[in-house]
């Protein structure tokens, strides 16, 4: 892949998950809209959960239904089990997201299950997306730390992909769902997966808990990582997560990709108009450091 970037954004669902309060189906499609008009060509829109799991995330369905075909956009909807695939089939999407935890209590916690009773649940989805004709991409949650378990054993997280990748995932997605890692285990664990998988096979989720997003973003990106999650504005967390802060901002991950050469699809100043959108109409909180420094400059220049 060289130094170009494939950039999923998941702040229509990932991000506004955790936010305190419920958006409206139609600001989220316009939110979309948005972000595809900025350039993004992966965007998760939302998840097919009940509304009691989960009440950000009711009208999913309308949202997916209501979006315009994009030439080179693809909508990807995050399905938790069989019912939440058939959602997303009667919705129009081409695209799903699964998830599965790397520990046995986060499986509990997120998704109610045994770490191997999750494993035969994505298995069964997995099949049944792929005879629709459906492209998958599969998280595993808490990846460099548990909230429960603490350390995470990354020889499990690697068996896990190998896993998922057989079960006819495109590519694992790496989550680091409290914001646990730091430089050093977000380089070793990502050099194990691309050197495992292939870097086209291997995305990286993360959370700024402790303000190491960017660092570790670095960090991944020397050893080879080359598709890379972020949510608009750094909206967002983990519902079954204690203490997950925010996803690392979209704007700040593009800023330093650019900064260190990648092929971007898409650039960080096409994000702040729709930051200041979040911040001004929607009423959320951003959590952005090119956005704050962008608003400096405006003032500087005033």
């Amino acid at each position: 892949m060289g130094d170009s970037i494939r950039f999923f954004e998941v702040g229509p669902r990932d991000g506004l998950q955790n936010e305190s309060r419920v958006v409206d189906p139609s600001d989220r499609v316009a939110l979309i809209e948005r972000l595809v008009d900025a350039g993004v060509e992966d965007i998760e829109i939302g998840s097919f959960v009940h509304p009691k799991w989960v009440p950000q995330m009711a009208g999913t369905d309308q949202v997916a239904s209501a979006l315009e075909p994009r030439p080179g956009v693809r909508y990807w909807g995050l399905v938790p089990n069989q019912r939440g695939l058939q959602r997303a089939l009667d919705s129009g999407l081409t695209h799903v997201a699964l998830v599965m935890s790397a520990t046995e209590s986060h499986n509990q916690s997120n998704l109610n299950r045994s770490l191997q009773d999750s494993l035969r649940a994505v298995e069964e989805v997995s099949r049944n997306a792929l005879a629709e004709g459906l492209t998958i991409r599969t998280y595993i949650s808490t990846v460099f730390g548990c909230p429960f378990e603490g350390d995470v054993d990354f020889d499990q997280v690697l068996k896990l992909g190998e896993q998922l990748l057989d079960f006819g995932a495109e590519h694992i997605s790496l989550g680091d769902t409290i914001g646990a890692g730091d430089p050093r285990s977000v380089a070793d664990g990502c050099r194990r997966a691309v050197e495992a998988f292939g870097a086209d096979r291997v995305a990286l989720h993360l959370h700024d808990t402790r303000g190491l997003a960017l660092v570790n973003a670095f960090a991944a990106f020397e050893v080879g990582v080359r598709l890379f999650d972020g949510a608009v504005g750094g909206m967002g967390g983990c519902p079954y997560a204690p203490g997950a802060a925010g996803n690392v901002a979209s704007e700040d991950l593009l800023q330093l990709l650019d900064l260190l050469g990648a092929d971007l699809p898409v650039s960080a100043p096409s994000f702040l108009p729709i930051t200041t959108w979040l911040r001004d109409h929607q009423g959320f909180t951003v959590r952005s450091r090119a956005f704050e420094y962008s608003l400096s400059q405006e003032k500087a220049s005033s």
